[in-house]
């Protein structure tokens, strides 16, 4: 049941940030944070590898998706 709501109001907050940005923009930002949680998850609770390389990863895709958003403009 948790993962129906947490899903539905995932979609919920994703078609609000479609009224602003760019379709593009948001499905690379909700897969991006959606690819981010599971590592840190996998790291948090199923004790996956903490490893520099992973850290560093996960910063590029931060970096990415801020860089997106600072580029995009409002759809018209």
């Amino acid at each position: 049941m948790l993962t129906v709501g947490v899903g539905a109001a995932s979609f919920l907050i994703l078609s609000q940030a479609l009224k602003t940005l760019p379709v593009g923009t948001c499905y690379a930002i909700w897969t991006g944070i959606g690819a981010m949680g599971t590592v840190l998850i996998g790291m948090l609770l199923f004790h996956e590898p903490r490893d520099m390389a992973r850290l560093v990863c996960i910063g590029v895709i931060i970096s990415g998706l801020i860089g997106l958003r600072l580029t995009s403009a409002a759809p018209d």
